[in-house]
């Protein structure tokens, strides 16, 4: 379990770092650990103010919405 999740935080660091392109696999990653945060901030309030970085922020905004229809 610990390799998956230091993958998606590899893929990530890689694409904020330009040591790969920012893809699909960038945003899946992103959804990922995001989620893994948002349950952390469930399980104990101690987490609460705990967020990405401005980096990571700026990264989520470049994700295109996919058309639907």
């Amino acid at each position: 379990m610990l390799q998956v999740t230091s993958n998606h935080c590899q893929i990530v660091a890689g694409s904020l770092t330009g040591e790969r392109e920012v893809d699909e696999q960038t945003f899946a990653s992103l959804e990922v650990l995001a989620g893994r945060l948002e349950r952390l901030k469930d399980l104990d309030k101690a987490f609460y103010k705990v967020s990405f970085s401005p980096a990571v922020g700026k990264l989520q905004s470049q994700k295109n919405p996919l058309p639907v229809g």
